[in-house]
């Protein structure tokens, strides 16, 4: 296999692991009331609106959210490890990982998902619910760095 496919792949398999714990916080937060609509389930709400699949049951939003969520946390580290393998600054992974996590968020939540009407800007939105997803970010980037730095060894860092 060749190195660039191996990034990809081991990035996504950290990116994958890394959204659980993410997602663990997120469930946390919930359950505590601070949350509202989790925003997986807005983004799915809003595209299975836009593709007039808005009569999909809940129990299918749930598990499209679920799924979707999964995949987008595999692509983040799948990111990832391309950019650590092309810019690899002189930090653990880990921290290279918790400023990743916190890029993502600020694209998600200053960025695509209010320019999408999705969720309002971070600012406006419910405090309790960005406290979170900054936190659950920055706990899936620093997964996300550990993980694959760990599966891609001393030879991506230089």
């Amino acid at each position: 296999m060749g190195s660039v496919v191996r990034a990809v792949v081991q990035g996504a398999a950290a990116g994958a692991v890394a959204t659980v714990p993410m997602s663990g916080v997120m469930l946390a937060a919930q359950r505590l009331g601070v949350m509202g609509t989790q925003p997986p389930e807005r983004v799915t709400e809003e595209a299975l609106g836009r593709a007039g699949a808005d009569d999909t049951s809940e129990e299918t939003q749930n598990l499209t959210a679920s799924v979707a969520h999964v995949a987008f946390g595999a692509a983040g580290g799948a990111t990832f490890a391309l950019l650590r393998r092309r810019f690899v600054p002189p930090v653990p992974g880990a921290a290279q990982g918790v400023l990743f996590g916190l890029g993502v968020w600020a694209l998600s939540y200053k960025g695509w998902m209010p320019a999408l009407g999705i969720l309002p800007p971070a600012e406006r939105d419910r405090p309790g619910r960005q406290r979170t997803m900054i936190a659950a970010h920055l706990l899936y980037g620093g997964v996300l760095g550990a993980v694959e730095s760990r599966l891609a060894g001393p030879a991506a860092t230089g």
